[in-house]
């Protein structure tokens, strides 16, 4: 099966291409998290491949969490190209992604997997890493800075992309990840992986925006 993977969560956005789990091509873009060139990256990795558009049948989308307007930028591209062609649609946690390169880094035992989530907060998720495997062992939540900061004080292993191992998330590992599963979804249950509750306010009566 031939799979596009498309990883907009941080400020590094990338698209990957792969079949059978081997990774063909990885296009790799880094700036704000505002805007992506993401049909350019496609048709960097379709060129480098030497494949048609026609001949993906799984798109890989990672959900964060992170930059919001990267990642509904990544899963609104998905969810188009499943109307227009029919394929396969799979969603990656980007936490999952960062522990599987820290595991292929050989960062073995327990990891934190740290992702910046602003207002002096992190979201964090433990791993525990081995040769033979991965398991996580702590879910994601959201942490203060000062709880990151005596984590590392005490020495405690800390990978993501505003720490100094494993970098950011890459679409070539959220392919590899991808190629592994079968859980697919339509589009419309395609999700971001947010934390922060959701919290509108209303308007005072007679007003008017």
């Amino acid at each position: 099966m031939t799979i596009l993977a498309i990883e907009f969560s941080s400020a590094q956005r990338s698209v990957a291409l792969a079949r059978g789990g081997d990774v063909l091509a990885e296009a790799v873009e880094t700036g704000g998290y505002r805007a992506t060139n993401a049909f350019g990256l496609i048709e960097k990795v379709l060129a480098a491949a030497r494949l048609a558009r026609e001949e993906i049948e799984i798109i890989a989308v990672g959900l964060g969490p992170g930059s919001y307007t990267g990642i509904r930028a990544a899963l609104a591209l998905a969810q188009g190209w499943q109307l227009a062609r029919g394929i396969k649609l799979i969603g990656i946690s980007s936490a999952e992604s960062l522990a599987a390169q820290a595991q292929a880094q050989k960062l073995f035992g327990r990891v934190n997997v740290v992702i910046a989530a602003q207002r002096q907060e992190f979201y964090l998720a433990e791993w525990a890493l081995s040769e033979a495997g991965r398991q996580e062992v702590a879910p994601l939540k959201i942490v203060a800075a000062t709880e990151m900061a005596a984590r590392r004080a005490a020495g405690q292993i800390c990978v993501g992309p505003e720490m100094e191992r494993a970098g950011f998330p890459h679409a070539a590992t959220v392919a590899r990840l991808a190629a592994a599963r079968a859980d697919y979804v339509p589009g419309e249950l395609l999700e971001p992986v947010y934390l922060r509750a959701v919290s509108f306010v209303k308007a005072p009566p007679g007003r008017s925006y």
